[in-house]
């Protein structure tokens, strides 16, 4: 089965085309984007202009061929604000019907909020929090307060980024007094209509244009290179320090802007004002990125109608970790051991190295898809898991959390991080320490379990100022896994500082000779010499 979704905005058309798969998830076969401005000079007009309705047609007209192209077995289009608030917005709508043939529904502010928050609910992790989801758009922006994956309040604004740069910003840099005005805009509407709980927000997740922006813009500043920017994480004073520098701008500068689509040029400072205010609102510092939103939620609505999706589908960072390396046929026993041993060393490591519990997520996740490579060639593995790693779909993570992850199963064997490793190189100075130190735990557990049978059952290490000590505690022989974590403890040792000590313990005994070993208990529960037998 094969589905289409059509997002008819104020500022663009984007069709997006799915083949579902197992777990929730899907494949995008195509998604194409037109820049149409339907909404221009609605406000000053209250209808759709000519020039716009032939724009929307035209893209429109293409993009119902290539959905056709597709074969897609259902079509679910939706036009938003603009669409709502035109007066000839119903003609349109009968236009599109006569001319390809699509049955467009033109949804409310309160549905658009609901398919970008069906989105946030579908990609990130925040069972147990409170937090804001917003989609900004060329005509409205929809606020909805969550907790977990419940709806609490859910508004819709007329704060989208074409109409503010329409009714405030008509000066070319935009003056001080514009911006004023129109900040004091977006904070009076604001208050005015959102008069539930402000206190204890997480995060923001924003989804629509501007958001989009924002991030490849930072990103670009940062000299980071992503695949993607689904999940990035910005900081509120980044923001702040991007509305600064847009704002100095001529539209011409701006247009020249590393990350920034020419096209949106126009109406970027618009855009990054309301996501400033809305920060600041509702005093929350960190604002994470959903680059799918409402065409995302058009998807998983239809998706829903064909029971292709799982109502309550529960979802974590851990399962989708195994389900992905499942998919590459891993060894689940080998790279689950691998990361309980990897975690026993963090622990004992991280109160002198003030490691944190995402550092931990990082190893236990790198762990488990350390060997993801021998899907491709068991020649060049790591190599090979890098690659897969990075471009995964993993769940909960960030863009910069998946290049870490990548980066430290690729250094799990062979050749240490060098200067002429564009992929480790590029890292900032602290992720590559942050790589090299994980990547050192999990290549010395990959050692100590060398013959990938678990003989090794646990670790007592022991850190000093120069050392770390490691037992290693099991039933069996474990001469092969000693010698196998001397001979890769070579990164370890370069990015702690620390010689690495591992010895065996001698074997335990097998469990049926303690068994054996143990005295009788008589039938009240007490040994024979009368003193009650204590718990083991």
């Amino acid at each position: 089965m094969r589905l289409a979704a059509i997002d008819i905005g104020t500022n663009s058309i984007r069709s997006l085309v799915i083949e579902p798969l197992p777990h929730g998830k899907y494949r995008i076969l195509d998604d194409e984007k037109a820049l149409v401005r339907l909404g221009e000079g609605l406000n000053q007009t209250g209808r759709i202009a000519p020039g716009a309705w032939q724009r929307a047609m035209d893209a429109l007209i293409r993009q119902k061929k290539i959905i056709d192209g597709y074969k897609v077995d259902s079509i679910e289009a939706v036009a938003t604000s603009a669409v709502r608030k035109a007066s000839n917005g119903p003609e349109l709508i009968r236009d599109i019907k006569e001319r390809t043939g699509l049955d467009v529904k033109v949804i409310s502010g309160e549905e658009e909020g609901e398919l970008a928050a069906l989105s946030a609910f579908h990609n990130f992790d925040l069972e147990g929090v409170r937090y804001l989801i917003f989609d900004i758009g060329g005509g409205s922006l929809e606020l909805i307060t969550a907790l977990g994956t419940h709806m609490e309040e859910m508004i819709s604004l007329e704060l989208g980024a074409v109409f503010l740069t329409e009714t405030f910003l008509k000066e070319d840099p935009v003056s001080s007094e514009e911006l004023q005005k129109l900040r004091k805009h977006v904070r009076k509407s604001l208050k005015a209509f959102y008069t539930g709980d402000r206190t204890g927000m997480h995060c923001l997740v924003g989804s629509g244009g501007t958001i989009s922006s924002i991030a490849s813009i930072i990103s670009a500043a940062r000299r980071e290179r992503y695949d993607s920017l689904q999940g990035h994480e910005l900081l509120r004073s980044e923001v702040v320090h991007l509305l600064a520098m847009l704002a100095r701008k001529t539209d011409k500068e701006r247009r020249a802007t590393p990350g920034l689509n020419p096209d949106r040029s126009d109406i970027i400072v618009a855009g990054v004002t309301v996501v400033d205010e809305l920060m600041d609102f509702f005093k929350v510092n960190v604002l994470k990125v959903n680059e799918r939103g409402i065409r995302e939620g058009i998807i998983l609505q239809g998706l829903r109608k064909q029971g292709l999706l799982a109502e309550k589908a529960p979802r974590n960072w851990r399962d989708s970790v195994k389900q992905f390396a499942h998919s590459c046929h891993y060894e689940p026993e080998h790279s689950q051991h691998v990361g309980k041993l990897a975690l026993e060393i963090f622990e004992a490591l991280a109160p002198k190295y003030r490691f944190t519990a995402k550092d931990a997520r990082l190893l236990e996740a790198a762990a488990l898809m350390h060997d993801v490579g021998y899907f491709i060639s068991y020649a060049s593995h790591h190599k090979h898991s890098y690659h897969l790693i990075r471009h995964a779909d993993l769940f909960g993570f960030t863009p910069r959390e998946r290049e870490l992850m990548a980066n430290i199963a690729r250094y799990h064997r062979k050749a240490l991080p060098k200067k002429k490793h564009d992929e480790f190189v590029r890292l900032a100075a602290s992720d590559r320490a942050l790589v090299s130190r994980l990547g050192g735990i999990l290549r010395l557990c990959d050692g100590l379990d060398r013959r990938r049978n678990s003989v090794v059952e646990k670790l007592e290490c022991t850190l000093s100022s120069n050392t770390l000590r490691i037992r290693t505690v099991g039933h069996d022989d474990m001469s092969v896994e000693v010698h196998g974590a001397q001979a890769k403890c070579d990164l370890f040792e370069g990015a702690f500082g620390l010689k690495v000590v591992v010895e065996a313990s001698p074997p335990l005994p097998p469990l049926e000779e303690v068994e054996a070993d143990r005295p009788p208990v008589s039938k009240g529960g007490r040994h024979p010499s009368g003193a009650a037998r204590r718990s083991q």
